[in-house]
This record gives C-alpha cells, structure tokens and sequence, in this order.
C-alpha cells in the first residue's frame, strides 16, 4: 500500500479524467489491492456461510481491497459481506447471493451477474464496464455516486477520487435486471441493454444513456430529468409519470411505448420517433370490417387489409370479429373487448393489450412478440398451431416471445406449440392450460397458478420460478 495522494486529491475531477486516473490506480498492482487465492477465499467464505446461520465465533466476511480477479464465486452467499474497493474483475458471480452487500468502489470489469441477486447492495462508484447483469436483481441497488477509496495505515478509508465520478456501465447487459427505485444519477449507460428491466421509480438524473435500449421496460415514475437519451429505444416501454424535464431524447424511438401522464412541455421532441396516438380510426369501423373479409375472401385481390398499426383503440368494443391476418402492432387496445374473435395470423407485436379481454378468441399463428398482455383475460383462447398448407405441411405457432402475461387469466388457454420464449407469466392462472410442445425457454412463472395445466414435452430451460418438485 504505497500510492501517493497528492495535495489536490479532494479537488473533483471531470469523469473522463476520472476514469483514466482508476485505469492508472488499477494498473499498478502494488498500489491497492492484495491477492487473494481461491482456497483462501473459500475458508473466508465457509466462515461467513457460519455467521449468516448465527454461530458463534464466525465472522462476517471481510474482503476489502482484496484483489479476486478471475476468481469463481458462483453461487455462493455474500449477503452483507464487505467488499469495499475490492478488485473482482472478470470474476464469475453466478446465481450468487449478494443482498446488502457493500460493494462500494469495488473494481467490477467484465464480472459475470448472470442470475445474481444484489438487491440493496452498495454499488456506489463501482466500475460496471462490460459487466452481465442478465436476469440479476438489482432492487433498491444503490448506484449513486462514490468515492474510490483506499486504507491507510492507522486503518482510516481515504478518498482517491472525486465524487463527480460515477457508475459506468458502458454497453452492459441488465436485460431483465430489478432495478427498482436504483440510484443513477450521473451514471454513464451507453449503449446498455436495459430491455424488460424492472427501472420503476429509478433516478437517471444528468445521466447519459445514449442509444441504450429500453425496449419493453418497466419505467413508472422514473426520473430523467437533463439525462442524455439520444437514440435510445422505448418500443414497449412502460412510461408512467415518468419524468423527462430538459431530456435529450434525439432520434429516440419511443413507438409503441406505452405512455401515461408524461409531460413533454420542457423536452425538445422535434427529432424524436413518438407514437401516433390517433384518437380515432380515419374511416368507420364496420367499413373496414367489412373491407377487410373482402380482402379475406378474395386471396387479396379486391379490398383491403385492416391496418390498426399505432392506432389507439382501447376500450373498443371488438366482439366476434373476423380480423384474421390484420396488423395491430404498436396498436393500443388497453380494456378493449376482443372476445370469440377471429385473429389467427394477425401481428400484435408490442401491442398494449393490457387488461384486454380476448375470452375464447382465436390466435392461432399469430405474432404477439413483446405484447403487454398484463392482467388480460383470455381463458378458453387459442395459440396452438396453424395447419400450414393442405399435404401435412407442419404447423404454424403463436409467437409470444417476450410478451407480458403478468398477473393474466389463462386458464383453460391452448398454448401447444407455441413460442413463450422469455414470456413473463408471473402471477398468470394457467390452470388447466395446455403448454405441451411449448417453448417456455427463460420464461418467469413466479408464483403463477399451474394446477392441471399439461406440460408434457414443454421446453423449460432456464425458466424461472417454476415448480420442479
């Protein structure tokens, strides 16, 4: 521990500087860090395994500036360990447990969160250059900015940096990440996969998340006042009471999000890609109706194809119809009545359907990717497989992938063969549902009801929250 600190050590710096000055700290190995092994680390860790279960005599672990690069922690329980300004770089952390912990300054390049639960944990001023944080819950995580810190030796923690450095997470993964009510204020986010990612109440004040991706994001009360949202992409985003005074939202595209009491007075949308919106449809409902079984009828000939893209539709009163092959993406149609119709072929990609009733209704071969489908009723409804052709050509499945089932009522629903892919059916009724042959790959069914639904030959890799017993 023999780094100098010079009389202006305390003097904020610009984060580009910053960052450079964490380069040059991390390239000098004598500087702060000491090396640990992997069975040394593993007695530190059986010893705060014991002072998580309450025995006495065992310590909660303390691994402050201790260098575990390329080390393998998977798995394993950190809940409430200290590691302070520790050095993890390229570490794997899979599944690993890291509730409360204090990972404060802590060098973190390119570590692996597949899975990892870091709810409350202490990112403040942690390095997240090229970290995974896929499916990783990161609820209440502190990432505000910090200090990069280092002992001394009367055991006194003395600043190397300026709090103006703050988290980077430069063309990270956090697809799926629980993010909720996080602290990102001055965090640098470009190019990041935010994508499904639970942001609710989260603070990106000042931050710069150019071109990240936010597709189908949770962002209620969100706050991104003065924030860089350049380029970045909003399809299927949840935007409720979000705050976006003074952001930068160039050539941003939030077509198809989901937006409700946003206030666009103090941004510049002059360049941004912004939902249509429309309030009603151009020409009478019935005319299009009966335009569209012309269009049906005649192989496409005569008529026309019923276009609702982008169109606001919701509360429509959309009973019995005969849609098939009709185009609903963007589409809103949030309370809208589409029971015991027919909309087999039909694309509803990153439609807002929430709350919809599509009771016994007919979607066979549709395309519903990234659907909010949330609190939907659709017992009795079909998405199984589409004969394709006359000669025993295969079958065409529904395609749900990413689509959000939360909290649905899919009770009796024929999914056989269908594409779940990443569905989030969490909360969802899936009593007596038929699920045989579907792909379910990373699917979330926490604490969804599943009792007599039909799983034979399912694909449940990786899916989440679901009974193996």
């Amino acid at each position: 521990m023999n780094s100098e600190i010079s009389d202006d050590d305390d003097a904020p710096v610009a984060v580009g500087d910053a960052i450079q000055t964490l380069e040059q700290i991390m390239a000098d190995e004598n500087s702060l860090w000491t090396k640990i092994t992997q069975p040394r680390l593993e007695e530190l860790l059986k010893d705060h395994d014991n002072y998580l279960e309450g025995f006495l005599g065992s310590k909660r672990a303390s691994l402050k500036f201790l260098d575990m690069s390329y080390l393998d922690l998977s798995g394993r329980n950190l809940t409430q360990a200290d590691c302070t300004g520790a050095r993890c770089e390229h570490a794997t952390m899979e599944e690993t447990i890291l509730r409360a912990t204090n990972l404060y300054a802590a060098d973190l390049r390119f570590v692996s969160f597949i899975g990892a639960d870091l709810s409350r944990a202490d990112l403040r001023g942690a390095c997240l250059r090229g970290v995974d944080f896929t499916n990783a819950n990161l609820t209440e995580a502190d990432m505000r900015d910090g200090l990069l810190m280092k002992s001394v030796e009367r055991g006194e923690i003395m600043p190397i940096m300026a709090e103006s450095e703050s988290a980077t997470i430069d063309r990270a993964i956090l697809k799926g990440a629980d993010m909720s009510g996080a602290k990102m204020s001055n965090a640098f986010v470009v190019q990041t996969d935010l994508s499904d990612a639970n942001l609710r109440n989260a603070r990106f004040v000042r931050a710069d998340l150019s071109f990240a991706n936010f597709t189908g994001a949770i962002l209620d009360g969100a706050d991104f006042t003065d924030a860089n949202l350049t380029g970045a992409i909003f399809h299927g985003a949840v935007l409720s009471r979000t705050i976006l005074d003074n952001a930068n939202l160039t050539d941003a595209n939030l077509t198809g999000a989901i937006m409700e009491s946003v206030d666009f007075e103090n941004v510049d949308t002059a360049t941004a890609h912004l939902p249509k919106h429309v309030a009603k449809l151009d020409r009478e409902l019935r005319d299009i109706l009966a335009d569209h079984v012309e269009w049906m009828n005649s192989n496409g000939s005569e008529g026309i194809q019923a276009n609702f893209t982008e169109v606001n539709m919701a509360g429509y009163d959309l009973r019995d119809v005969n849609l098939a092959a009709a185009d609903f993406s963007y589409a809103i149609l949030k309370d809208a009545d589409l029971s015991s119709g027919n909309f087999m072929m039909c694309d509803f990609c990153f439609a807002d359907m929430r709350s919809v009733d599509l009771t016994g209704s007919d979607f066979r071969g549709a395309k519903l990717q990234r659907a909010n489908l949330s609190g939907a009723k659709l017992a009795g409804a079909r998405f199984d497989g589409l004969p394709v052709g006359s000669g025993g050509g295969g079958m065409w499945p529904a395609n749900l992938q990413f689509a959000k089932l939360r909290g649905a009522s899919l009770s009796g629903v024929d999914f056989s063969n269908a594409n779940l892919e990443g569905a989030d059916l969490s909360n969802s009724d899936l009593r007596l549902a038929d699920l045989r042959g579907a792909k379910l790959v990373d699917a979330d069914f926490t604490n969804a009801e599943l009792a007599g639904a039909k799983l034979k030959t399912a694909d449940l890799r990786g899916a989440k929250g679901f009974p193996r017993d």
